[in-house]
């Protein structure tokens, strides 16, 4: 899917044309005749309805038909009447509506479905895709935006909603973009984190029927779905919620090279308790080693992939799945966001209820050996959001990797670092956008923990996007209904110091799925670590990746020293933490490449149009 969003008025109407000369738009009209929404979907994909003058159109996945939108739409009172439409409708969708002469467009909480805005022909246009806007504009890239997105392990939040393109700018997940009738664009809330204080038991209750009625959704119509099942415990309840939905169920995993990954284990336990499903594995041998296809230019323009390092064995999965008959394949993508104990929760902890907080932290510091000394100034910090993210985050930029792991709290994030191989000019260019962004920045809640923990489920519907992206090409849709609005509501409400127990895994996940996914593997209180596949890959692929390093276009814009990354790839360090820098110093060369080899990506492809 794709598509853009214009106002009713002849520069709506101008923008939509310029579209028409490429293959196979689509067309909605506002109730004046002029085009509405124009882009390139699948019936399935989109249901609308007019009451009046108004109109509504949802587009993704969602249960909604054009009689229950037109009733819906009917009812409101004004666009805030649109709050609430993810409480209605399971799934996970972009909703645009025309009310009383007010264009609003929304996405997803998660940005599995984002929106982006920028003035074309005069007019503010919205659209589900930044290069889409950056194509009828002409825009160029924000060389600062390449300097941040160096950063490690990802660039911090609200940097890594900043869209790279010049003249573009995305609307926060928790927002709706309003442009009234005179064309004056707003940016009104709508929707704060709820207050985490729902008790275990019941918390895990709404959690259930929350992913219940999310699978089903995808599950509707359909008589055959495929899933991961990595042995996980995200993919199993997946599988587990989806093999109730359809009558052919496929399960997917990718044997891992290390010896030491359990995954297989687990995933035998899962598959033994599903005697209908048909089950797929592929040997390591079969998909693609990590940083494969790097010399190729990247299909999708939105910006630098968060997906690079996996690209070529996600596409070759997506050929497998197509091969095996699956238009629709679900992911456990999320589930660690949501459920994983977060331990910036322990800040919170520590001020509502500092005996239950002490003890958690004791039990927490034995079980991954934090060292005292920073854990406690950590856990008695007072510095605001904005404090820290125009100084501590700058100040620390070129600090050693290794410090990171001496405690996980890092006021309102993480550790973030520049590359080693990162110029002078580019760390010093970080700092100075830090600063700027700081000045008057409010977190994404006033609990740290839950900050962070929409921060990640942020990140994740971003990869979660662009994984689709290489997917449809081949004619399959991969969704991740943990990221789904119903969903990240649910989990956010649970009391987060029922589920900081050290000795418990995911325990909210656990009480969720209890009845639905065996025993057996809900007493799992193990993770799989793939840096093993990360060094085979970097090993079997450097010869792409030194020629990378030849005529860097990081390194002839003074961000990044060529040399010295030639060198770490050379000679691998033993550490691998130090190693993830690398994907996204490859993700912005290869996307700055992608564009001066001027893809066709910025053309909706032909595949996009079935």
């Amino acid at each position: 899917m794709r598509f853009i969003v214009v106002p009713d008025n002849a520069a709506g109407e101008a923008v939509a044309a310029s579209l028409r000369d490429r293959p196979g738009p689509r067309t909605l009209d506002h109730g004046s005749g002029r085009p509405w929404i124009v882009g390139w979907w699948r019936d399935e994909e989109v249901a609308w309805a007019a009451a009046g003058r108004r109109r509504i159109a949802v587009l993704g996945t969602a249960s909604a038909t054009g009689p229950w939108l037109a009733r819906y739409i009917a009812r409101l009172h004004g666009p805030g009447g649109l709050n609430d439409l993810w409480r209605e409708l399971p799934g996970s969708f972009h909703a645009v509506a025309m009310l009383d002469g007010t264009l609003c467009v929304q996405g997803s909480l998660s940005r599995a479905r984002a929106v982006f805005y920028g003035e074309v022909l005069g007019t503010t246009v919205a659209a589900d895709r930044p290069d889409t806007l950056a194509m009828l504009t002409r825009a160029g890239v924000r060389t600062e935006s390449l300097a941040a997105g160096l950063m490690a392990p990802a660039q911090v939040w609200p940097l890594s909603e900043r869209c790279p393109w010049q003249g573009v700018e995305a609307v926060p997940a928790d927002h709706r973009l309003e442009i009234a009738p005179r064309g004056r664009v707003r940016l009104e809330r709508r929707h704060r984190p709820p207050a985490p204080e729902i008790p275990l038991a019941e918390g895990a209750e709404r959690v259930r029927r929350a992913l219940d009625d999310a699978v089903a959704v995808r599950g509707h119509g359909r008589s055959s779905l495929s899933v991961d099942l990595s042995g996980g415990m995200d993919s199993t309840s997946m599988c587990f919620l989806a093999a109730g939905k359809v009558e052919r169920l496929l399960t997917v995993r990718r044997e891992s090279s290390d010896p030491g990954d359990d995954d297989g284990h687990w995933a035998g336990l899962a598959a033994a308790a599903l005697p209908g499903a048909r089950h797929m594995v592929h040997p390591t041998t079969d998909l693609p080693a990590n940083f494969a296809g790097l010399l190729e230019a990247d299909p999708d323009l939105e910006g630098p992939s968060p997906v690079l390092r996996n690209r070529a064995a996600i596409v070759e999965q997506a050929r497998l799945l197509s091969a095996a008959g699956s238009t629709l394949h679900l992911t456990g993508h999320g589930g660690d966001e949501l459920f994983y104990p977060n331990p910036a929760y322990l800040y919170d902890m520590l001020r509502r209820d500092p005996l239950l907080a002490i003890r958690r932290v004791r039990a927490n510091r034995a079980v991954y050996r934090w060292k005292t000394r920073p854990t406690v100034r950590e856990l008695l910090d007072r510095t605001s959001f904005s404090d820290w993210l125009g100084r501590d985050v700058g100040r620390t930029l070129d600090a050693s990797v290794r410090n990171v792991t001496s405690t996980p709290l890092k006021g309102w994030g993480m550790a973030y670092r520049m590359p080693d191989w990162a110029t002078p000019e580019a760390v010093d260019s970080v700092r100075r956008t830090l600063r700027r962004t700081a000045e008057g920045a409010e977190p994404l809640s006033p609990l740290r923990g839950q900050h962070l923990t929409l921060q990640c489920v942020r990140e994740g519907g971003v990869l979660m996007r662009r994984m689709n992206r290489l997917t449809a090409g081949h004619g399959v849709t991969i969704e991740a209904p943990f990221l789904d609005d119903q969903v990240i509501e649910a989990a956010l409400a649970i009391d987060y110091a029922d589920c900081m127990d050290a000795g418990r895994y995911k325990p909210a996940l656990v009480e969720a799925m209890r009845g639905i996914v065996p025993d057996g593997n809900l007493g799992r209180r193990t993770k799989a670590e793939f840096s093993g596949n990360v060094y085979a890959g970097l090993r079997r692929h450097r010869p792409e990746l030194l020629e990378l390093c030849d005529g860097m276009r990081l390194a002839d814009l003074g961000l990044v020293d060529a040399a010295a990354l030639r060198e770490m790839l050379l000679s691998l360090p033993p550490f691998s933490l130090r190693l993830v820098p690398l994907v996204n110093t490859f993700a912005c060369e290869v996307w700055l490449r992608s564009l001066h080899a001027g893809s066709r990506a910025v053309v909706p492809a032909v595949e996009e149009a079935r």
